[in-house]
């Protein structure tokens, strides 16, 4: 049986016990990054250049932050 203290904590960071059961069955973790091959067209390409030099972030969080 577990304590109120125990089960204070539980509660509080269930999403961390609940992502670390999910690494146990799968071996990742879903804020892991993974790289792919995409082709865009030069004129986006520049485009993204652009925002890059403007906001000096990479191009990969731009797309991130513009998809999601």
């Amino acid at each position: 049986m577990l304590s109120n203290k125990a089960k204070r904590i539980l509660k509080k960071y269930r999403y961390v016990f609940d992502t670390l059961e999910n690494y146990d069955k799968t071996g990742k973790l879903p804020f892991q990054r993974k790289r792919i091959d995409v082709t865009l067209s030069v004129e986006t390409i520049n485009k993204l250049k652009a925002i890059k030099e403007k906001t000096g972030k990479p191009i990969s969080r731009i797309i991130e932050e513009r998809i999601c």
